[in-house]
């Protein structure tokens, strides 16, 4: 091992023997257990997200006319079951408005309004005098540190395969403790073990919307966190290793050329709520949540999912399950990618004990690379389709067997081609 030394940065070179054949093939052994366990991993992301073995769900027979519901022996993945709590959710839902006294009749129905948040005092923090009525009030510790930055590249030389990793260090604001004690060259990159100060969240006991009081599950939804200037506020600050710049509070006296130990605090909120002119008007939201008494709780639908939605602005019930619909699609899309790439990775990994046999030839190899890779994007989609097919054949066979004919064209296409050059 060999080192080299400029400036904040240094280069260490490790050089390890070539492996042999049969060190090579046990590694690909290896690959292709672990590709069989992500092979099982990518069915069940993708067929559960399309259906789902254990419940029953009232599916819809003519979209059309959403009223129109009966009971169906098919079971429902997560999306189909989201799509259809939505639409259940949607011919259920009552608009309130936020003035009018609470009905004893929508009492355990699903109520929909739109109103300003309310707490009953502000959020306070001791330590620097900070207020604001809001939801949740969040103070960011930062602290400046050493941060260990590392660059490799592999070649071969004289028969040997050689790492060589260049380290550079660097000084910038964390929100987390970064261990030195990693670090490849320890000595003048020492950071404190722990901040000065913590970072904390803290919520309002009490929080309601027109009349009724938000669940726990409600104001979890509010997260929208905005950066609280602190230009505005007459902030009563004594101690002399305490600045305030730039929206911080720097526990130094030159925020401007800090050293390392130093910590800096920011302050943020989510969901205004009072009336007052700094740092604005009280933000207004929109639920959709089941009444109970005086209080917002969680829906469960008959098609088995829970109902308790939240969003910022002003939105009729139409706009707020519109969004719920569009939130699915983009879960149910990330998951279909996330359960292919799976597959792909697991047939990539399967057939990697093939490229190990024919590695000690340069051309084939290469050939042989390329081959595997096309293989591995043509099974993995195809298989991935007919996964998603298996989902959706029983429940919408049309559709099902479109997917599964998509998957299948490149065999079809083989066998079509296969009688015309026998022929030739």
């Amino acid at each position: 091992m060999t080192e080299a030394f400029a400036g904040e940065q240094h280069t260490r070179v490790h050089a390890d023997r070539s492996p042999g054949f049969l060190e090579r093939l046990s590694a690909s052994t290896g690959g292709v257990i672990a590709g069989v366990c992500l092979f099982a991993l990518s069915l069940y992301v993708l067929f559960t997200n399309e259906v789902s073995p254990d419940q029953s769900i009232n599916q819809s027979i003519d979209q059309s006319c959403s009223a129109c519901i009966c009971q169906s022996s098919v079971s429902a993945g997560r999306a189909l079951r989201t799509a259809t709590s939505l639409d259940e959710g949607l011919n259920q839902v009552v608009s309130l408005h936020p003035d009018v006294t609470l009905d004893p009749q929508n009492d355990g129905r699903l109520v929909h309004l739109s109103a300003p948040l309310r707490t009953a005092q502000p959020l306070y923090d001791p330590n620097y005098g900070v207020s604001v009525q809001a939801v949740k009030l969040q103070r960011r510790v930062e602290m400046y540190q050493w941060v260990e930055y590392s660059e490799s590249r592999d070649y071969e030389e004289n028969g040997e395969k050689k790492t060589e990793t260049t380290y550079s260090y660097n000084t910038e604001w964390r929100s987390e403790v970064i261990s030195s004690r990693h670090f490849d060259q320890e000595v003048g990159h020492i950071n404190p073990s722990a901040m000065a100060v913590e970072s904390v969240t803290v919520a309002a006991p009490d929080v309601w919307v027109g009349r009724l009081f938000l669940s726990e599950g409600l104001l979890q939804q509010i997260s929208d966190f905005h950066t609280l200037s602190l230009q505005a506020l007459p902030l009563p600050v004594t101690n002399s290793f305490l600045t305030v710049y730039d929206d911080y509070f720097y526990h130094t006296a030159n925020p401007r050329r800090p050293e390392v130990g130093d910590v800096r605090v920011r302050f943020a909120y989510a969901g205004l709520s009072g009336d007052g002119v700094y740092p604005g008007p009280a933000h207004k939201v929109s639920v959709a949540a089941m009444q109970r008494g005086d209080q917002l709780k969680p829906f469960r639908t008959r098609s088995g999912d829970v109902l308790e939605i939240l969003y910022m602005g002003d939105l009729t019930a139409e706009e707020l399950f519109a969004r719920e619909h569009q939130l699915n699609n983009m879960k149910t899309w990330a998951l279909r990618l996330g359960g292919w790439a799976l597959m792909f990775l697991s047939v990539s990994l399967s057939t990697r004990v093939i490229y190990t046999l024919v590695d000690w030839v340069p051309v084939l190899r290469e050939l042989v690379s390329v081959g595997l890779r096309i293989f591995a994007l043509c099974v993995s989609c195809s298989l991935s389709l007919l996964t998603i097919a298996a989902g959706w054949i029983f429940y919408r066979p049309l559709l099902g067997g479109m997917i599964a004919l998509l998957a299948l064209l490149p065999l079809l296409l083989a066998h079509a081609r296969a009688p015309s050059k026998k022929n030739q």
